[in-house]
């Protein structure tokens, strides 16, 4: 059975998500998950909380969830850390590049799956756990595409990150990332956005630890387009805490430091 991760803690982490949530939605983000439907965006404003919010988060409470280990970073500027070890498990359709997940996010997918299905909804994942070799292959091949293009092999690398992140730069390098499709639409593009799975995913897959990574609008913090396919497991309080908070990953990750390194945020 699928239990939350850090299950005997959960009122309390419920307690500082809130607390977090507050500072964070009083900054006047207009990211939040769509609960009916409308595909998710996110703003690139500034990240300061309005003076007067009256929520603070402790520098140990920020310290805490940044070394949660559900909430590495991982992107073309963070490498993913050398010494990461885990456990996978497989949750793939018979037709996935990559069947594993770390195997915490893994069971989480797994009860999510079986929840969609009890409304009718299938949602696969195509595409989860990568080896950093594997990356590689990947990365590559797509920088050998746009210099067949006529791409110099400097741009050719830029624009080739954009859609497939270097080696050990992935999410899906930690297990954590999941592509997801469904019979509707099998291919890995914007026209998931479409899809019945889609729209249940934006509804409830907070519910079991997972958030739309790379949304809307959010492209010149992400410095990823738009993947309404990309989903990411960061477990549940957190998941919730971020969909509520307006900002997409980097940008709640960067305030996190500065709370944990002392910065008042709010007036």
């Amino acid at each position: 059975m699928y239990r939350p991760y850090h299950s005997g803690h959960r009122v309390l982490r419920r307690l500082v998500g809130f607390t977090l949530f507050a500072c964070l939605a009083a900054g006047g983000i207009s990211y939040a998950l769509s609960r009916g439907g409308a595909v998710p965006s996110a703003s690139a404003a500034s990240t300061s909380p309005a003076a007067g919010s009256g929520s603070s988060l402790s520098a140990a409470d920020a310290r805490a969830m940044l070394e949660d280990p559900r909430m590495v970073l991982v992107n073309h500027s963070h490498k993913m850390p050398e010494d990461l070890t885990f456990t996978t498990k497989e949750c793939g359709s018979a037709a996935a590049i990559n069947k594993t997940l770390r195997t915490e996010a893994a069971d989480a997918f797994l009860a999510m799956q079986k929840a969609a299905a009890a409304e009718g909804v299938t949602v696969w994942m195509q595409s989860g756990y990568r080896s950093v070799e594997y990356q590689t292959i990947l990365y590559n091949n797509k920088v050998k595409h746009f210099c067949s293009k006529g791409l110099g092999e400097a741009e050719a690398k830029q624009k080739a990150a954009t859609i497939v992140n270097p080696p050990g730069y992935s999410e899906h390098n930690c297990g954590l990332a999941a592509d997801l499709n469904s019979p509707e639409h099998t291919a890995l593009d914007e026209g998931f956005e479409d899809t019945a799975a889609f729209r249940w995913l934006c509804a409830h897959a907070e519910e079991y630890g997972f958030i739309l990574r790379y949304p809307k609008d959010a492209e010149a913090v992400t410095e990823i387009t738009y993947e309404p396919w990309h989903w990411r497991y960061v477990g549940r309080e957190n998941a919730v805490l971020l969909n509520r908070s307006g900002l997409c990953f980097e940008d709640a990750i960067a305030l996190l430091q500065r709370i944990a390194a002392g910065e008042k945020i709010n007036g």
